[in-house]
């Protein structure tokens, strides 16, 4: 008899292996289409409803775990849950371990009333238990606890630094827009190169169409003989016209702001620092938010701008907010990590005990041609997605910057509260919300490119997002100490 070869005994554990992965990942639901935003519905969420799946920190509240299309009880079957506290904090509560307890499911429904300890994720996985002993997963589902000054706010997602051909971009101003809403984004402003009418001309485009996504007007600033780069978001007035009508008065303000200087570190350009303080203060002058873009943006073989110069802009704080993640395509990260250099500069700064707002941006310059585009953005935590409210949220660190390089492992940075509650939100709340908006942006597309009759599509979409929202938080209006808030 002959024996296989080495060879052929690889060959048939390498296609077991394969096997056996495809089907653990097919399970995981990690071969599901990823929406633009890089996010996946997860797999339980498409089979199950959980109602609410945000719950206030430190008050019994009851889960309701409903089957879409599998019918529950089944005869000859007992079903038990096994519950979790994420981070362990059980002090009331009386949690020691995980161990399965017995649950009786009505109508296609699981209900589970809990006092839910502190702020965490918490995990419910349920089994069904045949006759005979067997057990199966039914799912594992997941609910966040909130205390009660993050439980009234919602999750804003925006970009707002993007261009379209009204500067260097690809596409027109309406289609940049409606991508925008496409790929899962609540807010966002447009913000071509020293065109703060492009802005407008897209806010006058969509104005009267029934949509949910809120746009606001933005540039890019570029001020004379001054290399930094700034991002205006939501001021009432271009700041790019101030200069470009009358360049003297720039010069003699800027000549103003720098003979009040006093002495500055060596290295640093006095009239490029002096010009910085110029139009961060003319930003928010206007009511817009003034944000310090890519400062470790390497163009080249060199920094776009000195180093020297960075670090008296972090050190004087003349800025309103950092653009910690910018949009880079993945080919041009893995040459120079910006976003790294950003996230340690920041946490340096932290360290020290500087308060520093921040945002995520796309800098996207094409919607379809890159990997950026929709896989880097802001989350606000705000009580609406109006513009006070989100320019507050920002200023007062109740934002986080998200990047998705190449379209997977979505990762957020800021404050380490706010980042725990994110990853939850974007694993099984956002992900929905992006399919959501997804229908809504291809229609916003249409619409810019001379497609007048989907209004009457959009108005049946309206709102949907809300509707959502509104099930997923548990019903704040019942618990003591908060304010009723929502999207």
């Amino acid at each position: 008899m002959k024996w296989p070869s080495k060879l052929s005994f690889s060959l048939v554990f390498f296609v077991i292996l394969m096997v056996g992965l495809s089907l653990f990942a097919s399970g995981q639901g990690l071969f599901t289409p990823a929406l633009p935003s890089g996010l996946k519905v997860n797999t339980a969420d498409r089979y199950f409803e959980v109602w609410p799946k945000i719950v206030p920190a430190d008050v019994e509240t009851t889960v309701r775990i409903i089957s879409r299309y599998e019918t529950f009880p089944k005869a000859d079957c007992t079903y038990r849950v096994t519950y979790t506290p994420v981070g362990r904090y059980a002090v009331k509560s009386g949690w020691v371990k995980a161990s399965a307890e017995p649950i009786i499911p009505q109508n296609n429904a699981f209900e589970i009333r809990r006092f839910f300890e502190s702020e965490q994720e918490h995990i419910f996985r349920i089994e069904e238990v045949k006759a005979d002993g067997k057990a199966r997963e039914v799912g594992t589902f997941h609910v966040y606890s909130l205390k009660p000054d993050l439980f009234v706010l919602r999750p804003y997602k925006g970009d707002i630094h993007m261009h379209s051909y009204r500067s260097d971009g690809r596409e027109a101003p309406g289609y940049v827009i409606g991508a925008g809403r496409r790929a899962g984004l609540d807010f966002m402003a447009l913000t071509d190169h020293r065109n703060y009418a492009a802005s407008l001309e897209v806010i006058e485009l969509f104005k009267s169409l029934p949509v949910d996504l809120k746009i606001f007007p933005g540039e890019e600033v570029h001020p004379p003989d001054n290399p930094v780069h700034f991002v205006n978001f939501g001021a009432k007035e271009g700041i790019t016209e101030l200069y470009k009508s009358d360049e003297t008065a720039y010069r003699r303000e800027v000549q103003a702001i720098m003979d009040k200087l006093g002495k500055i570190p060596e290295g640093v350009d006095r009239f490029q620092y002096a010009s910085s303080v110029w139009a961060f203060e003319k930003i928010r002058e206007r009511g817009g938010l003034g944000i310090f873009a890519h400062p470790y943006w390497r163009p080249g073989n060199a920094n776009y701008i000195s180093y020297a110069l960075v670090d008296y802009i972090f050190e004087t704080g003349i800025f309103d907010a950092l653009e910690l993640v910018s949009g880079f395509d993945w080919s041009d990260l893995q040459e120079v990590d910006v976003n790294n250099l950003q996230l340690a500069r920041y946490i340096e700064a932290r360290s020290k005990g500087q308060k520093i707002p921040v945002v995520g941006i796309s800098d996207s310059h094409g919607c379809e041609v890159s990997d950026m585009f929709g896989r880097y953005y802001t989350i606000c935590f705000a009580p609406s997605a109006e513009l006070a409210d989100l320019i507050k949220a920002i200023k007062e660190a109740r934002s986080v910057a998200i990047e998705t390089p190449a379209g997977k492992l979505p990762r957020a940075f800021g404050p380490h509260r706010l980042v725990a509650y994110t990853h939850f939100l974007l694993r099984y709340v956002l992900p929905v919300h992006d399919e959501m908006c997804f229908e809504e942006g291809r229609l916003m597309v249409d619409y810019a490119g001379g497609r007048s009759e989907v209004v009457e599509e959009l108005k049946l979409l309206q709102g949907q997002v809300k509707k959502y929202y509104d099930r997923v938080w548990a019903n704040d209006a019942k618990i003591p100490g908060t304010v009723k808030g929502g999207k």
